[in-house]
């Protein structure tokens, strides 16, 4: 136990100053049981021991994070270990990787029949379903979604500033006041590109190549996350491999089953099984039209966040590509999306139509549609300044 204590002390001590998250705000941290998922590489870990370090001193014991990948646990099962914790005065555990342990909805279901004042925070794969494919912690555990972090948590950083988020409708019907409030204090297009780069995950604050880290990720996504969840056979990661690279080099756009099949020698059913993973594991989202949706096949796949575009070195990133999947990923946080019909790319909660803008050229306006312009810096009626969009969250 003391050695878990000293890695607790280790990690609180070089943690840094990370950036707090707006998720850290929406969590109602009064449930026994709160399950945090994330895509790999979005801060989960970093966003568990900031948890401890604002709500506990130091030298406080009755909270203590772990690591199931730890070999520890492949010799002593997480019910004693939980048991021995909350005997010795234990209260908060905050349990990292939790899919890492064998039948890890069961022990945690255990722990919370047995251990009544405990309160346990856990970190899992966004693969996971910890509710539809855990009927044991259905009714006990309070989900959550770590994303990356949005366009204001990264001007935030790169400006020492502090914005606040703002609701759709308040964008909506407030935009051009809230626009010339931010640009005030700053511009923020000229962090814009940068955060379409490599804004998304948070190892961009390392100092090491940020291109590396993602392929990294991507690649145990891949690996762990589909892989090793899904139980899938080693063997197939080649053609897993090749399918996500044809996703990536078509996306976004329309695809065809029967020839992702062909190239990859996958059945039709698996490749939409794949796509499925893919979409669970946060590579790609899928845009349905409306009153569609899985498993039929959608109509259109992006990528799930800019960052990836740029990852593929050997692809060049289209702008409308890459606005196009900016303002998915970051309305699609909040809110439904579905494709609309002849210019209407993006249809909002089934109420408000959007058509992304590229270039100041001359576009035919329609009354009851709005314009996303990128490269404006406060817009004016429907027009609306795409990085506005990065203050949803």
């Amino acid at each position: 136990m003391e050695s878990f204590y000293r890695t607790h002390n280790y990690l609180l001590e070089h943690l840094g100053n990370p950036v707090r998250r707006e998720l850290m705000r929406e969590i109602d941290w009064s449930h026994r049981l709160i399950g945090i998922k994330g895509s790999r590489g979005v801060g989960k870990t970093t966003f568990l021991l900031q948890y401890a370090r604002e709500r506990f001193a130091t030298d406080d014991r009755s909270c203590l994070y772990i690591n199931l990948n730890n070999l520890y646990f492949t010799d002593h099962t997480l019910d004693d270990f939980a048991t021995t914790f909350y005997r010795q005065g234990g209260r908060t555990l905050l349990i990292d990787q939790v899919f890492k342990y064998p039948e890890w909805s069961e022990a945690l279901r255990r722990c919370h029949d047995t251990l009544p004042e405990l309160q346990i925070i856990f970190t899992g794969s966004t693969v996971m379903r910890l509710k539809e494919e855990n009927p044991l912690l259905d009714g006990l555990v309070a989900s959550y979604n770590l994303r990356g972090f949005s366009f204001r948590e990264y001007l935030n950083i790169k400006s020492g500033l502090s914005f606040h988020t703002y609701t759709l409708s308040e964008i909506l019907s407030n935009h051009e006041a809230i626009s010339q409030a931010i640009t005030s204090r700053v511009n923020p297009l000229e962090y814009f590109d940068g955060y379409l780069h490599h804004g998304y995950y948070p190892f961009f604050l390392d100092k090491s190549n940020f291109s590396e880290n993602l392929i990294k990720t991507i690649n145990m996504m891949m690996e762990i996350d589909i892989m090793l969840l899904k139980q899938l056979e080693l063997s197939y990661l080649p053609k897993l491999r090749r399918l996500l690279y044809l996703v990536f080099k078509q996306s976004p756009g329309t695809f065809n089953v029967s020839r992702l099949s062909q190239e990859t020698q996958i059945s039709r059913a698996t490749v939409m099984n794949y796509i499925k993973c893919f979409k669970d594991a946060r590579l790609i989202n899928m845009l349905y039209r409306e009153n569609e949706s899985y498993p039929q096949k959608p109509a259109m796949l992006y990528l799930h966040n800019p960052n990836l575009i740029y990852s593929n070195r050997s692809l060049q990133a289209d702008r409308q590509a890459v606005c196009e999947t900016f303002f998915y990923n970051t309305v699609h946080s909040c809110h439904s999306l579905n494709l609309g019909s002849n210019s209407v790319r993006f249809v909002v909660d089934g109420l408000h139509s959007f058509r992304i803008i590229t270039q100041r050229s001359k576009v035919r306006m329609s009354g009851d549609m709005y314009y996303v312009i990128d490269n404006m810096s406060t817009g004016a009626n429907k027009n609306i300044p795409l990085w506005l969009f990065g203050f949803l969250y």
